[in-house]
């Protein structure tokens, strides 16, 4: 039973942790606008317990991880809503160096021509 216990403890941990406050945050008025940030939410955990042959002596663990990552937002406005994405750096800067790396091949070409 004590590694029930422990384990839904973890769960009930991660679960408050992991709401939607923490999914949406908290909205932000101004100017008209109702913006509520959005963010991808992602969590594991795992638990284990064992004990030896006739011995008294139990011995158990566990863990998890928490990941939050934002994702965009909702704007709200009387006349409509939408979500905007929010593009991560690291797509942006690997399309940047792709565009480099095409620039650099098609300049090679035509300076051979």
């Amino acid at each position: 039973m004590a590694a029930t216990s422990l384990i839904q403890s973890l769960r009930d941990s991660f679960a408050n942790h992991a709401g939607v406050k923490t999914l949406y945050g908290d909205p932000i008025e101004a100017q008209g606008k109702t913006v509520v940030p959005v963010a991808r939410i992602s969590y594991g955990f795992g638990a284990g317990a064992g004990s030896r042959g006739g011995d008294e002596s139990n011995g158990g663990g566990g863990g998890g991880g928490l990941s939050c990552i934002p994702t965009g937002f909702i704007e709200i406005t009387p006349q409509a809503s939408r979500f905007v994405a929010i593009t991560p750096n690291r797509k942006l800067a690997g399309a940047a160096a792709l565009g480099m790396m095409v620039g650099l091949f098609l300049g090679r070409r035509r300076r051979k021509h």
